[in-house]
């Protein structure tokens, strides 16, 4: 654009327009390279929040019957001895020893050391029968541990006759129940032959 009133010596004259040359980059681009090495983890992102419960699906099929477990197993716990052989009493106390079973279910009455040993806790019943000797006292007791429970006692007579006594002791496991001849300081005895059996002792488990 030039003013026309400019005379035409005086005129300005723009340069004119040339266009710069353009360069097609797609002819530059090299080759793909090679994948590199894969970088380090990051670091983990927080927590989200945990999502809506989905729904419930459709019920499985029956399972089949499994095998058949073993038969319930019920405890015991009974035992019946006697003794052929009288025990007089001595210096220290003696423990009654029995040669002779009627019952002892699984062992649990020891014929060496002559104690009832409790392997199923619970209420026992124990009962012990004894013949006296004429003459001398019968002073016996039943012991749990190393304490006296019960006694069976017997005055002098000058006749022999049987004497019992019994009692309910609840028992832990590992105790221990057995007869005790009291020691020399009282002259005491009791009665029995190789022929019939005069002393008993016995217990059972109630529950």
């Amino acid at each position: 654009c030039v003013r026309c009133c400019e005379p035409h010596n005086q005129r300005f004259s723009y340069p004119q327009y040339q266009p710069l040359p353009q360069i097609n980059m797609t002819i530059l681009k090299g080759e793909k390279g090679d994948r590199g090495e894969r970088g380090m983890q990051g670091k983990y992102g927080k927590t989200g929040m945990a999502g809506s419960r989905g729904h419930t699906g459709p019920k499985g099929q029956k399972g089949s019957m499994g095998a058949p477990g073993e038969r319930c197993k019920s405890h015991y716990a009974a035992f019946s001895v006697g003794r052929k052989k009288p025990l007089h009493s001595n210096d220290y106390y003696q423990t009654l020893i029995f040669d002779t079973e009627f019952v002892n279910l699984y062992d649990h009455f020891n014929m060496f050391t002559g104690k009832f040993y409790c392997y199923v806790p619970g209420i026992y019943y124990f009962s012990l029968n004894v013949h006296t000797w004429n003459q001398k006292e019968t002073y016996l007791h039943i012991m749990h541990n190393g304490a006296e429970a019960v006694i069976l006692y017997a005055q002098v007579s000058d006749r022999s006759i049987m004497q019992s006594q019994s009692v309910m002791l609840e028992l832990q496991e590992k105790d221990e129940v057995w007869v005790r001849l009291y020691k020399g300081e009282r002259e005491n005895a009791v009665f029995s032959d190789e022929y019939d059996t005069y002393i008993t002792f016995s217990g059972h488990l109630i529950k």
